[in-house]
């Protein structure tokens, strides 16, 4: 448990960035730069949903990659074939989403560990050929284009007031916030206690009436909620989806991120996110000829480093400067012995 420093700094530190991602669109980034950071908004969605269920739950999955497939394609069909605005479109892409999660979490309870990563892992390896399998539906290998996905339904851009991109730039941020909040208030409940003891010890759990079926299939509904909501948001910035956009590669980088960022921390998706959306595209820049070898080698050294993950390594150093200096401040002949004790040890 994070102690009162931590907390505070943690609670400074959320409001000081979260003031300088609203103004970063209007100060800093370029439409550009906005455009990633739609990309790195929705895939924060996204890692919060796989951190709730791999870091609080303990349930490994490499499938969430799939469920953000479910949701970009509900919503480049509803906004193609029925006219929907594809602002309408996220909460429907969330529902199948989840519904997805449901059908892979309950026979999903059978396996653990690495057992149940095979499994989630065998479904991102099969959803782009079940993609192209039902191309009448799907575009098969071809796609579907969304013309006007990142469309403004309330006018500000087209009034002036934002460009495209700040406007999917501030949506995808407003949907993180809401959602964030959303996990932040679920783990404080009962039912993230009840994730906790599952991670913890499951013979426990069920020892103080947790239900292992109730509550592993929750988390995996949550989890692939929140892919789906990434998954749309995705393809309304890229106004694409294709059976390649959401593959295996897409549920790897997932993974990197929550891990990056510190499984079972609530700040983490974030950092995770943007090492995912930013770290390849430099080290493509900088490093032209091998940008692969020098991302590998950068995530080893991270995981070396940290191996807590970029969050659980920065309280890692508030508690190691808290405890110096409570070392630097204390008499150096330790603290007096309580009245009335005498030694146990004879002269």
């Amino acid at each position: 448990m994070l102690g009162l420093p931590s907390r505070t700094v943690m609670l400074a530190s959320g409001i000081f960035f979260f003031l300088v991602a609203l103004l970063a669109p209007a100060v800093v980034l370029t439409k550009f730069q906005t455009l990633e950071f739609v990309y790195v908004w929705a895939f924060a969605i996204a890692i919060v949903g796989l951190n709730l269920l791999t870091g609080y739950c303990g349930q490994i999955s490499l499938g969430n990659s799939a469920f953000m497939a479910i949701g970009g394609y509900a919503t480049a069909l509803l906004a193609v074939d029925r006219g929907w605005s594809p602002l309408a479109t996220i909460p429907v892409a969330a529902g199948l989403a989840a519904v997805g999660g449901i059908l892979l979490g309950i026979p999903a309870l059978k396996l653990r560990g690495l057992y149940l990563g095979l499994a989630t892992f065998a479904l991102a390896l099969s959803a782009p050929s079940v993609i192209r399998h039902f191309d009448t539906f799907t575009g098969g290998s071809q796609g579907i284009y969304v013309r006007g996905a990142g469309k403004d339904p309330f006018g500000l851009v087209d009034g002036g007031a934002l460009t495209s991109e700040q406007w999917m730039y501030y949506l995808s941020l407003a949907l993180f916030v809401l959602l964030f909040l959303f996990i932040r208030a679920l783990l404080k409940s009962d039912v993230g206690r009840a994730f906790r003891s599952i991670r913890d010890r499951e013979t426990v759990a069920v020892a103080n009436g947790v239900s292992l079926t109730y509550y592993k299939t929750l988390a995996f509904a949550i989890s692939a909620l929140f892919a789906g909501v990434g998954g749309s948001l995705d393809v309304m910035a890229t106004s694409y989806i294709g059976p390649d956009s959401f593959d295996v590669n897409v549920a790897l980088a997932l993974l990197v991120g929550a891990a990056v960022g510190g499984l079972g921390t609530q700040a983490g998706p974030i950092v995770g996110a943007i090492f995912t959306v930013w770290a390849p595209n430099y080290t493509q820049k900088i490093f032209n000829g091998s940008p692969g070898i020098i991302y590998g080698a950068l995530l080893i050294l991270i995981m070396y480093v940290m191996p807590d993950g970029s969050v659980g390594g920065f309280f890692r150093l508030l508690n190691l400067r808290s405890r110096l200096r409570r070392r630097a401040t204390a008499p150096a002949g330790g603290p007096p012995p309580a009245p009335g004790l005498t030694s146990a040890h004879p002269q």
